[in-house]
């Protein structure tokens, strides 16, 4: 189900999402979804390839463990 949301930008910041979006022959509301789903994708998924360095990594696994071992005991702080 689609959902409706209202977005405010200033002239300049639409002129140029408006601009973007003739360029490429699409609505704006596509455009922006589009570059949001691809924004979302690079920067908070680790490719297959990232995740299959980290499993060999071994001294980051540890430490990951550490991490998460203190965390749960509440040792240290959050920054």
């Amino acid at each position: 189900m689609h959902k409706t949301i209202t977005l405010r930008l200033d002239s300049d910041k639409y002129d140029l999402i408006k601009h973007l979006a003739e360029l490429e022959n699409r609505p704006i509301s596509n455009f922006i979804e589009t570059a949001t789903i691809k924004y979302i994708q690079a920067n908070e998924y680790a490719d297959e390839f990232e995740m299959e360095e980290n499993t060999f990594k071994q001294k980051l696994n540890e430490s990951i463990a550490r991490g998460i071992a203190d965390a749960n005991a509440n040792r240290g702080r959050f920054i």
